[in-house]
């Protein structure tokens, strides 16, 4: 049996049978049976993996969902990750992102607002907050970084910038000029099942997976996703709603794309 990390956090309305029931969908024909574990540690989700074919379970996980480093000698200077925003609104300076550090404690990733403004708003001296706000940098929010840094044993975090996977993704969302509703907390079902009952499909193109709590609804021409919100708000009542507005955003930055 191994016991592993998955790059997925409990929150909104996770579900431990619901996110069994997913994850084992993916290895359908395989020799395995996965457990996700009652207890997580800060958060992320872990997961017992049994059978002949544990490895190739495991290496399927890490591809589709991601799997957390775990130890701090797992990460160095250069390294590519996946995280989770974190304290997104508390802090002024920089933008820390979980990583599933745990060993020898807890570390996380930081990206400096200097380094934000000079990736997202072309060098525009944003606030931090500002930059939150538009490019929906919320808690829990699943980002690609990568480190800059060695370790800042003292400070607990390693100096870090968004990855070109993330910028090319944020550069797409804009040349492609429609808003995105943002999804923080809901499974793919609920939230077809929330646009569904707030009869919103002639409203959205499609809906897009970010992890498996996380989606971008994304919205035809001529709908604002800040409207939907309030419509399909009571039906996620567990979920975190924010719009990404391309419009507002290169009215700040004073550019079509990253």
């Amino acid at each position: 049996m191994t016991v592993a990390t998955l790059l997925e956090k409990a929150y909104g309305s996770f579900s431990a049978r619901r996110f069994e029931a997913t994850i084992s969908a993916l290895h359908r024909g395989l020799k395995v049976r996965i457990r996700v574990q009652s207890a997580t540690t800060e958060g992320w989700v872990q997961i017992d993996v049994t059978g002949e074919d544990e490895q190739v379970a495991l290496n399927l996980l890490d591809r589709e969902i991601g799997l957390a480093p775990t130890s701090a000698e797992s990460v160095g200077k250069f390294s590519a990750l996946r995280g989770k925003i974190l304290n997104a609104t508390r802090s002024e300076s920089e933008l820390h992102v979980d990583i599933g550090v745990l060993k020898p404690k807890k570390y996380y990733a930081a990206i400096p607002l200097w380094k934000l403004q000079a990736q997202l708003s072309d060098g525009v001296k944003l606030p931090l907050q500002r930059l939150v706000a538009v490019f929906c940098l919320y808690d829990f929010m699943p980002i690609h970084i990568k480190i800059s840094d060695e370790l800042d044993p003292e400070r607990g975090f390693w100096e870090s910038e968004l990855s070109e996977a993330q910028l090319w993704r944020f550069s797409e969302w804009l040349k492609l000029n429609l808003d995105r509703l943002i999804v923080l907390g809901a499974s793919h079902n609920e939230v077809e099942v929330a646009v569904e009952r707030g009869h919103h499909f002639r409203d959205v193109i499609e809906i897009e997976s970010l992890g498996p709590l996380e989606h971008a609804i994304l919205c035809k021409l001529g709908t604002e996703a800040v409207g939907l919100i309030p419509k399909l708000g009571p039906h996620l009542a567990a979920a975190n709603l924010a719009p990404f507005s391309p419009r507002k955003i290169k009215q700040l930055i004073k550019r079509p794309s990253l």
